[in-house]
């Protein structure tokens, strides 16, 4: 059975394919034959490779909400990313096509269904974004990880599903990364989390009241690859040298790390892109999440405050992160031991443990089909 695996190149719309892939997988054993097909971003070939799944690229356009000449360079890349995946599907002829969304996956869902192959997309946010709407259309099934977002949808071809994760995220050892990295028992731990590349926002805001919050607590901090020598730089500016004194700063955490960092902290500092809710949802973590002020249909905004609306989380804007309010919250979630346990009790109602392994049944019956 081959499947083809598409969507956006981040490690938001990555994560669940590699968890969807390992079902496929374990489902299918060696009848299993997986195709990646996304632009060619660095990401997507670090993490394909790391899988062993086979990957070929196509040349992708966005349509930005805003004026901007890049929307003209990027109309006439549309049609060549179509008759790249035209021929790419041609040439792999799979039996299904599992979709993730984001620009790169349409011209990959349009040639699928001019070929009248099988398609189930799926929809992480709350609410979708253009890229799936539009592709909705085309497709033969759709799963949704929000109530709310099932209503943008056809009824009859959406289902409630969750957010697909790797297992083995909720695996953790805290005591594997805590003697790793020379932390203690003692104090609580904090986990700092910018998205898969990062967020200078956050890292900016966390730098600034290092020394006040290292007098309390341990940090580990994923500070994106291309903003990690300037976090050392600015921390060693306050003050603060990392590796010493509760202070662990790391560029990007593997799964396994990352999995370790869940066990391990007792308050994740996140954006709200809905893979991350969905790990912190699974780990049963109190969190504050900062969503992206201009996220793609405002879509990170409404993860989090669906979250915040029955007290699965707490919500700062990024306008209002400054050093004091961000202290006072962090000291306050951490300071009630009531509050931090209601929050893990209503955070864990958004995790789907097998929101996986339904979606790959999904697909496998529409290949069938």
């Amino acid at each position: 059975m081959r499947i083809v695996l598409t969507g956006g190149g981040t490690g938001g719309h990555l994560t669940p394919l590699v968890a969807v892939a390992d079902k496929l997988k374990s489902k299918l054993g060696s009848e299993a034959e997986i195709l990646y097909i996304g632009s060619g971003a660095e990401m997507e070939k670090k993490i394909m490779s790391e899988e062993g799944i086979p990957a070929k690229f196509v040349v992708t356009g966005k349509m930005r909400r805003y004026f901007s000449f890049q929307n003209f360079v990027d109309f006439f890349k549309v049609p060549i990313g179509f008759v790249q995946s035209l021929w790419i599907l041609l040439r792999f002829m799979p039996d299904a096509i599992f979709s993730k969304g984001g620009y790169v996956a349409v011209p990959i869902v349009l040639a699928g269904w001019i070929y009248r192959i099988p398609i189930m997309i799926h929809e992480s946010d709350s609410a979708p974004g253009i890229a799936n709407q539009f592709l909705s259309k085309f497709a033969n099934r759709i799963a949704v990880a929000y109530p709310s977002a099932g209503e943008y949808f056809p009824k009859e071809k959406t289902a409630l599903v969750g957010n697909p994760i790797r297992f083995q995220i909720t695996e953790g050892d805290a005591k594997i990364l805590r003697q790793e990295i020379g932390f203690t028992e003692s104090r609580k731990t904090l986990l700092i989390l910018g998205g898969s590349q990062g967020s200078r926002v956050i890292n900016d805001a966390i730098v600034k009241i290092l020394p006040q919050l290292l007098q309390h607590f341990q940090i580990v901090h994923q500070t994106g690859q291309e903003h990690y020598d300037d976090v050392l730089r600015e921390a060693a500016f306050v003050g603060v040298k990392a590796g010493h004194n509760g202070y662990y700063a790391v560029p990007f955490m593997n799964a396994n790390k990352l999995r370790d960092a869940f066990a391990l902290s007792d308050l994740v500092i996140s954006r709200a892109g809905a893979t991350f809710i969905t790990e912190i949802a699974a780990n049963g973590k109190p969190a504050i999440l900062i969503p992206i002020s201009e996220s793609a249909n405002d879509h990170q905004r409404m993860n989090a405050y669906a979250l915040a609306q029955i007290g699965a989380a707490l919500v700062l804007e990024e306008a209002n992160l400054g050093e004091h309010i961000l202290l006072e919250k962090i000291n306050y979630i951490l300071n009630d031991n009531e509050l931090q346990q209601n929050m893990v009790e209503k955070i864990k109602t958004f995790y789907h443990p097998t929101a996986a392994d339904v979606i790959a049944n999904g697909i496998i019956e529409i290949a069938r089909l």
